[in-house]
């Protein structure tokens, strides 16, 4: 039962309804009232109050606005150098003057740096831009930032309950250490609030000099493989998912689609896909031989084990099989002890008289085959001294 002075459950807020037409956010269209540029049926708009079930005969400027239609949201990445507002007066480029042309009235989802790059949500609902932008919702901003100076753990962790810098309350913070390159560190953020220059306040507080930052998440979206530049819009379905549940991050990932709309680069569907031509082979492919027709009978067998070629020689008509081949290799006493050719390893020589001889000396008097005694001592010769060629044996 609704009470007496509560208005009907149909009628909202002007302020709110423009806000969802995607004409400008709230507290820009109340300033637009106040400024009288905010009409209904032709009488100005005094407050950002008035109720109405529809936004049927509202003008703003002049032109009448259309009923709000689902809420698109897209992700832009953004690159270094452009100032994320609708117009700077110093004439600076903004995002705006890099979008696609053919795009909607976009509305950017918080705020990046002059020098800050990545993840940049854009969207046509006023409502969802206030919903992802407030602190108390609780949607997650991961950074990556590059910084030069001495920074340990436990001096991250210790922004898990907040800081207090130059009088501003910062709230709890994640940071993480990746990994150091030289003198550089890179360092993983996670915040909930998005104050101005948080990121680099914070880690310049604690003695580092922030020379990169780069925005790699916002809430359950990611900016993933998107180029610099480009523009991405997410399903339907999933921003539906998310408006139910803010903080979720279980999203499928890219949980976005491409956007004819705004994109006009991208190709036609009816263009077919190029491919690259096949890589010629290097070598010919065997020829399999020819298969046999169904007709035979015998073609559709397998031929039995008599009949291979390459099979043994089938029983005489006495019942013995013939004796295979010698084989080629000796085995036993006669294989070869690893020398080439199959030669056997030679032994010991020995003499007539019973001595045996060995083989010692220089490779010239191995050629020779000189021979000593096993029990003579070895000759040393002088250093430099030629050795005299041995008298030849008879045979």
């Amino acid at each position: 039962m609704v009470a007496k002075n509560e208005p009907p459950r149909d009628e909202q807020r002007i302020a709110k309804l423009l806000a969802r037409a995607g004409v400008a956010s709230r507290r820009e269209i109340e300033r637009m009232i106040a400024e009288g540029r905010v009409a209904l049926h032709g009488n100005l708009v005094e407050t950002p109050a008035t109720l109405l079930p529809s936004l049927a005969g509202v003008t703003v400027d002049g032109n009448p606005v259309a009923e709000p239609e689902a809420a698109r949201l897209f992700l832009y990445h953004k690159p270094v150098g452009l100032l994320v507002t609708e117009r700077d007066p110093g004439g600076r480029p903004t995002i705006y003057d890099r979008l696609p042309s053919g795009r909607p009235r976009l509305l950017p989802v918080g705020r990046l740096d002059l020098n800050t790059e990545g993840l940049l949500l854009l969207t046509t609902d006023g409502e969802l831009k206030r919903q992802l932008e407030l602190p108390a919702t609780g949607v997650e901003r991961a950074y990556r930032a590059r910084a030069y100076g001495p920074v340990t753990q436990a001096q991250l962790e210790d922004l898990i309950h907040g800081v207090e810098i130059d009088g501003i309350r910062y709230g709890s913070i994640d940071a993480n250490l990746e990994r150091r390159t030289g003198t550089n560190v890179w360092i993983e953020v996670v915040l909930k609030e998005g104050k101005n220059r948080e990121v680099r306040r914070v880690l310049e507080h604690l003695g580092l000099k922030v020379s990169r930052l780069l925005r790699t998440r916002y809430g359950p979206f990611v900016l993933g493989d998107l180029p610099v530049g480009a523009v991405a819009e997410v399903r339907p379905h999933d921003v539906d998912s998310f408006r139910k549940n803010p903080t979720r991050l279980d999203l499928p990932q890219p949980a976005r689609r491409a956007s004819p709309s705004i994109r006009a680069e991208a190709p036609a569907e009816s263009e077919p896909v190029r491919r690259p031509a096949p890589r010629p082979q290097r070598f010919a492919a065997p020829v399999s031989p020819k298969a046999p027709s169904q007709g035979s009978a015998a073609a559709g067998r397998q031929p039995a084990r008599g009949d291979r070629a390459t099979d043994r020689p089938s029983r005489t008509a006495a019942g013995e099989r013939p004796a295979r081949a010698a084989a080629s290799r000796p085995v036993g006493a006669d294989a070869p002890s690893g020398k080439p050719n199959g030669r056997k390893a030679k032994g010991p020589r020995t003499r007539a008289d019973g001595t045996v001889a060995v083989r010692e000396g220089s490779a010239r008097e191995k050629r020779a085959r000189t021979f000593r005694d096993a029990g003579e001592p070895r000759t040393v010769r002088p250093t430099g001294a030629k050795p005299k060629r041995p008298p030849r044996r008879p045979k």
